[in-house]
C-alpha cells in the first residue's frame, strides 16, 4: 500500500507542478480556455484532498499518542490535554492555508 502511494503521488504532484508553464504558455498565446479552467479546478482539488488525507493522518497519530499516554498515567492527563489541543490546532492550521491557496487558485488572484 505505502509504495504505491510513494509512486502515485509523486507522478500526481509532478503533474500539477507541470501545470504553472502549461497555463502560461496558453495565456500568452491569447486565451483562457476550458482546460485551463479545468486544470485550475482540478489543482485545486487536488491540494486540498493531499493537505485533508495527511492532515486528518497526522491528528490521528498525534491523538493516539496522547491518549495513549493518558491510558498509560491518568495523572498526567493535565499536562497532556494542553499541547496536544495545540498540536491538532496546528496541524488544521496547514489544512486550512492548503483551502486558502486552493481558493487563490482557483479564483486566481
Amino acid at each position: 500500500m505505502l509504495k504505491r502511494i510513494f509512486t502515485v503521488v509523486p507522478v500526481a504532484m509532478m503533474a500539477v507542478a507541470l501545470a504553472g508553464p502549461a497555463l502560461a504558455a496558453e495565456a500568452a498565446a491569447g486565451g483562457e480556455g476550458l482546460a485551463v479552467r479545468g486544470l485550475l479546478a482540478f489543482s485545486a482539488g487536488f491540494a486540498i484532498a493531499i493537505a485533508a488525507a495527511f492532515g486528518s493522518l497526522g491528528q490521528s497519530k498525534g491523538l493516539a499518542a496522547a491518549l495513549e499516554g493518558i491510558a498509560r498515567n491518568p495523572a498526567a492527563s493535565g499536562k497532556l490535554v494542553t499541547p496536544m489541543i495545540i498540536g491538532l490546532a496546528m496541524i488544521e492550521s496547514l489544512v486550512i492555508y492548503a483551502l486558502v491557496i486552493a481558493l487563490m487558485i482557483v479564483l486566481k488572484l
